[in-house]
C-alpha cells in the first residue's frame, strides 16, 4: 500500500509567484486565506486553495496562520539566509527522505524518480508522483543545502569526539634555545577556535610547524 506522498501542489508556476510575493511583501498577522486572495491578489480556485496546507506543512507557517521564523528568514534578501530557510523547510516538509538518503536531494531527475518510487512505494505512473518531482525541483531553486544551519549528525559527531582531544592531543610545543651560553625555555599555549573544520586546525598547527618550531 503506497504511502502519503510528501508536501506538493501541482500549479508550480504560481508557487514561484507565491514564493516571490512572500519575499517582496511584510509578513501579515496570521496568513489566512483572506490575505492569500486579497492581499496578495491570488484568484481563488483548486490551484491556489492548497496553498495554505502547504506552506504549513513546509513549516512557514504554524497551525493557526501565524508566520515562522522560516517564512521571516525566507523574505532576507541574502540569498544565502534565504536559502537556508528553505532547506531548513526541505528537512520539516521531507524528512523521511532524509531518513532514507541524506543527500536525496542531490540526485538527478531519473534517480530521484527511481528513489521516491522505493521510499514512498507508490506506482511508476503514479501521477501525483510527477507533481511531487515539479514540486521539488521547484522549491530547490530557491534552497541553499551548503550553507544550512542544520547541523548535521556527522557535523555534530566529528564536533564531539574532536573537541576533548585538542588538549591533549596537542603537542607539547616547548623548545629550548641557548643565548651566549644561556639556557631558555618556554611554552606556547593556544586558545583553539571553537569549530568542526579539521582544516582550520591542520593550518594552525601547519603554521607552528613552519615558523615556530624550526630548530
Amino acid at each position: 500500500m503506497a504511502k502519503e506522498l510528501p508536501p506538493y501542489v501541482s500549479a508550480t508556476g504560481l508557487l514561484q509567484e507565491l514564493l516571490k510575493k512572500i519575499q517582496e511583501a511584510p509578513p501579515p498577522a496570521r496568513f489566512s486565506g483572506d490575505y492569500l486572495f486579497s492581499g496578495l491578489k491570488f484568484k481563488k480556485s483548486g490551484s491556489t486553495i492548497p496553498f495554505i496546507p502547504f506552506l504549513k506543512r513546509l513549516g512557514f507557517i504554524s497551525s493557526d496562520g501565524t508566520p515562522t521564523d522560516i517564512y521571516k528568514k525566507f523574505r532576507n534578501p541574502d540569498k544565502k539566509v534565504s536559502g537556508q530557510a528553505m532547506a531548513e523547510a526541505f528537512n520539516i516538509a521531507y524528512g523521511e527522505l532524509y531518513a532514507r538518503n541524506e543527500y536525496w536531494y542531490r540526485l538527478g531527475a531519473a534517480e530521484l524518480k527511481n528513489f521516491l518510487i522505493e521510499v514512498l512505494e507508490v506506482e511508476p505512473k503514479n501521477a501525483a508522483l510527477s507533481i511531487l518531482i515539479r514540486t521539488i525541483e521547484t522549491l530547490k531553486a530557491y534552497a541553499n543545502f551548503e550553507s544550512s544551519t542544520v547541523e548535521t549528525d556527522d557535523e555534530q559527531n566529528l564536533s564531539d569526539s574532536y573537541s576533548p582531544k585538542v588538549e591533549s592531543d596537542m603537542p607539547d610545543i616547548r623548545r629550548k634555545s641557548s643565548i651566549d651560553g644561556i639556557n631558555l625555555s618556554y611554552t606556547i599555549n593556544l586558545n583553539l577556535p571553537e569549530t568542526s573544520d579539521i582544516k582550520v586546525f591542520d593550518a594552525i598547527f601547519k603554521s607552528l610547524k613552519e615558523n615556530l618550531l624550526k630548530k
